[in-house]
């Protein structure tokens, strides 16, 4: 029985850190950016999200969506993760339509932004590869507008919100 609860929670692990990664592709996408950047990082993404899951490090993803001229914050996204798995009966689901939804209401991102990836994680994770600490900038004067569940498999999920001006 426990070989069949390790390959279900892999499974989630993987369902959650793809589906993920596409919600932050259709963030970039739909906002009028260049997803270049996140296609060309795809497996080193894929992979921290995969490790981090996993062990249960991962605590947020955030995309930031920033002005390259003076450095400040124009939008974030964030999903945090709820880890609640169960090997019960196994639902799975991603919110596209909620998502599309609150990206379409929060705008296009200016021509000029540029956007980054980061990953916020509890003390004790294991390294991976290409990924180091950093600091996240700065949402003083933003508000947060929390969109709820929008990825899940088994328990194991992300909710979602974003930052934006007050």
């Amino acid at each position: 029985m426990s070989s069949v609860s390790v390959y279900s929670y892999t499974h989630s692990v993987t369902y959650v850190a793809d589906n993920i990664l596409k919600s932050l592709k259709d963030i970039i996408r739909l906002s009028g950016l260049d997803p270049s950047n996140l296609v060309n990082s795809w497996e080193s993404n894929m992979l921290a999200l995969k490790t981090w899951l996993d062990s249960g490090h991962l605590e947020r993803v955030v995309l930031e969506v920033y002005n390259p001229k003076t450095d400040a914050l124009i939008i974030r996204w964030d999903v945090e993760i709820v880890y609640a798995w169960t090997s019960g009966d196994g639902s799975f689901w991603t919110d596209t339509e909620q998502l599309k939804y609150h990206i379409l209401k929060a705008g296009l991102a200016p021509s000029e932004a540029r956007y980054r990836l980061l990953m916020d994680t509890k003390s004790g994770r294991p390294d991976v590869e290409g990924w180091s600490s950093t600091s996240f900038r700065s949402t003083d004067g933003m508000v947060r507008q929390s969109l709820g569940s929008t990825v899940e498999h088994s328990g194991l999920g992300g909710n979602a919100a974003y930052w934006r001006k007050s």
